[in-house]
């Protein structure tokens, strides 16, 4: 009985489905017939993409978004933009990390097209760019189309063309503007506070090499240039503690530096808290200044003030007659050249014996009469006291401190009682100070038997100084006779010439512009000794005394030069000084003029 129900049921056309497995069938076939539809719908995509009129979503040319244009509203927009359009050029450094492409005074990297003289074919851009969307396999052209993904590489260099000239200026232009000096550390002041200006590197564009990248117009596509520079650092930085150091010193004026013939700046006076310095230091950006509060000492003079008054002035000057042998003629010439040009800084001191030397043979010097231990000799050097004392009195109308001077043993002839500094190898030396704020400068001449020496300098007041000397006593000589059985009978020679001993005040005497007296001071006490005049006499024959010739009171009869280092010359007269009263010279009888 089963078999036969089995046999109808199939012929009624229908086979049992077993039992739980009824909607199998219809499931199948609905996704069977959803995957043909899908199918056909993304080929029919693919062949919409592949020939669409609109330029694809997502398309740019020279940075220019052309997505859903036709070409020929797409070559438009790109034409319109041309003016406009700039390349960006981005910087990295050696380490291949990025640089901030703005300079300090803010320029940023941007090139105009038209700077380069570019000639762009837009509609030539538009194709290579539609065409470059497009291409591809025709299965994989609705993915494309519907990720809207702008394809990499659109730019067409063949569709831009650059002016050589103007590429090659507008690249030297740009590599400047992105290219500057490292900046060290430096500092400066102004009224209770020091200014930092912290240190900041530098960088260095290759212009040549900019040139050739805008030439390759690879930057066509997105126009942007990735470019290497050089980072520059600063040759010195300095920390808060050692600007410090080098500002809490002692306050100098501004300088001059004879060997480079230069003047040198100033150094102030700051103290400050140096970790708050060093915190502002450190907050700060590079390159920029920021202001320390801080205790300022500031100089006189500086470097500025220099310009205009550096050795503008005559502060002092003296003139001597320079007379006696030639030898020692030469000897004044060779030390008084020793001393020309000499330049002293606020504050130096100027030792005669150091800068002169020792005077030597080897150097020129030549024997002249000079006294050693109240003897005539001749002796290497005689006669350089002469610029030593010419200079004493340039210094002292100048006005300058005097630290170190000794009168001579007798008084001498080429200058007036107590201007006189005498001076020899390893005794006394002449010092004196610059006690000006500004550099001053020695000045020697030799001309027509006379020795001048003028000092140099800044004189702001018009303030001048006149000597004036106060005779407190006088020695007079006396004769002594020697008998000489060497001499004939009545025969007289004089074996030493004498010197009336002198002691003295001298006074300096300061003057305004104007002429009022502003001060007068003691300045030194000079005390000269007595010498006796001794002639030898032939014993043989009897004669009545010789006569004694007495000098005058307050007369000078010289024959030889003064000091034992420096023996002047036989004929000279004695200088005068503006205020002194001149001495008189007396020959006695006998004594050579």
């Amino acid at each position: 009985m089963e078999q036969i129900n089995e046999a109808v049921e199939k012929r009624a056309g229908g086979t049992r489905l077993k039992k739980g497995g009824g909607i199998g069938g219809p499931l199948l076939i609905a996704l069977g017939l959803t995957a043909v539809i899908a199918g056909g719908a993304y080929l029919g995509l693919c062949a919409y993409a592949l020939n669409s009129g609109a330029v694809w979503s997502g398309t740019h040319v020279l940075n220019q978004n052309i997505g859903g244009l036709t070409r020929e509203e797409a070559v438009q927009k790109v034409e319109a933009a041309l003016p406009d359009l700039q390349i960006g050029l981005q910087l990295y450094d050696a380490a291949g990390g990025p640089v901030d492409t703005a300079s300090p005074d803010g320029l940023s990297a941007s090139i105009p097209l038209s700077d380069l003289g570019a000639e762009v074919d837009a509609a030539a851009l538009v194709d290579y760019a539609d065409s470059s969307v497009r291409s591809g396999s025709f299965l994989t052209a609705g993915y494309r189309y519907l990720a809207a993904s702008a394809p990499r590489g659109l730019s067409s260099p063949d569709a831009v063309r650059l002016d050589a000239a103007k590429t090659a200026e507008t690249a030297r232009r740009v590599a400047g503007e992105l290219s500057w000096p490292a900046l060290n550390t430096e500092y400066g002041v102004e009224e209770n506070a020091l200014l930092v200006r912290t240190a900041m590197d530098g960088r260095s564009v290759d212009a040549e090499e900019l040139e050739e990248v805008l030439h390759s117009r690879a930057w066509v596509g997105t126009l942007t240039i990735s470019f290497p520079c050089e980072t520059l650092p600063p040759a010195r930085t300095m920390t808060a503690q050692e600007i410090h150091d080098a500002v809490s010193g002692e306050v100098k004026n501004a300088g001059y530096d004879i060997e480079k013939s230069a003047i040198t700046p100033e150094q102030v006076g700051a103290d400050f808290d140096v970790p708050a310095a060093q915190a502002l230091m450190d907050a700060a950006e590079p390159g920029s200044t920021v202001r320390v509060a801080a205790d300022i000492q500031l100089p006189a003079v500086t470097a500025e003030d220099l310009e205009e008054l550096l050795f503008r002035d005559v502060l002092g000057e003296a003139r001597t007659h320079v007379s006696g042998t030639a030898a020692r003629i030469s000897n004044v010439k060779l030390a008084s050249a020793a001393f020309n040009g000499v330049v002293l800084n606020s504050g130096d001191v100027f030792s005669y014996n150091e800068t002169v030397g020792q005077r030597t043979a080897a150097k020129g010097y030549k024997p002249a009469p000079a006294y050693v231990q109240g003897e005539t000799v001749d002796e290497i050097g005689g006669g350089v006291c002469q610029p030593s004392s010419t200079l004493y009195l340039a210094c002292l109308r100048a006005n300058l401190e005097i630290t170190e001077r000794y009168a001579h043993r007798y008084v001498p002839t080429y200058i007036g009682k107590g201007m006189d500094a005498t001076v020899s190898w390893g005794g006394p030396d002449y010092k004196f100070t610059n006690n000006t704020d500004y550099p001053i400068k020695i000045e020697t001449v030799y001309e027509k038997g006379y020795l001048t020496v003028r000092i140099l300098g800044t004189n702001l007041d018009g303030t001048y100084v006149k000597m004036t000397y106060e005779q407190l006593s006088s020695t007079p000589f006396e004769v002594v006779y020697e008998d000489d059985p060497a001499l004939a009978p009545g025969e007289e020679v004089v074996k030493v010439t004498p010197y009336t001993g002198y002691k003295g005040r001298t006074y300096r005497n300061v003057y305004a512009a104007d002429g009022s007296l502003i001060s007068s001071e003691y300045e030194d006490t000079s005390d000269y000794k007595v010498r006796n005049r001794v002639i030898l006499r032939g014993p043989a024959v009897e004669q009545p005394p010789a006569p004694v010739v007495n000098p005058i009171p307050g007369d000078i009869t010289v024959d030889f030069p003064p000091a034992e280092t420096d023996p002047g010359a036989l004929t000279d007269p004695p200088l005068e000084d503006p205020g002194m009263t001149p001495p008189i010279i007396v020959l006695p009888e006998g004594v050579i003029g």
